[in-house]
């Protein structure tokens, strides 16, 4: 059974759409930036309410509760394997107020020394021409679906 990861999409209008993405913390991605951004996301149970989890993930990996009114962009599999049911809500997030949760690990490896990371080390907003150069491929669909829910025109967004 693949593992399974929820994760929602906050938007807003401005002069064009604009999508909250996070920047993944913790060396691997330090030096990361085209293609290694992403929706707060996180595992969940197989029995638990995927709605649910991806709200809970957004506030662990930002610091702010989402409110409004959630609109299903689908499961979409990743490259690893992993299946990540994804949902978007129109809303504010002022940068400023960014905080996320922690993760220890090994580091150096094998050195016998932990280490604690935040999940998300920053947070920004992107036009959606951006947030196509700015996710990880195997994200890029959830966009796709953003723009199909919203009956935007399938400009050239990539």
């Amino acid at each position: 059974m693949p593992q399974r990861s929820a994760g929602l999409l906050m938007f807003r209008r401005r002069l064009g759409v604009e999508v909250l993405l996070v920047h993944p913390g913790g060396p691997f991605w330090a030096h990361k930036d085209d293609g290694a951004w992403s929706i707060p996301k996180g595992l969940h149970d197989e029995d638990g309410n995927a709605l649910t989890a991806a709200k809970r993930e957004f506030e662990e990996e930002t610091g702010q509760r989402p409110a409004g009114s959630f609109i299903e962009l689908g499961t979409f599999k990743q490259p690893s394997g992993k299946h990540v049911s994804a949902w978007a809500v129109e809303g504010e997030f002022d940068l400023a107020s960014f905080r996320s949760n922690t993760f220890t690990m090994e580091w150096p490896p094998r050195s016998g020394r932990l280490a604690e990371f935040p999940e998300a080390d920053r947070a920004g907003w992107f036009t959606l021409k951006e947030a196509f150069r700015k996710i990880t491929r195997g994200q890029l669909p959830v966009l796709n679906s953003l723009i199909e829910k919203l009956g935007l025109p399938k400009g050239d967004f990539t």
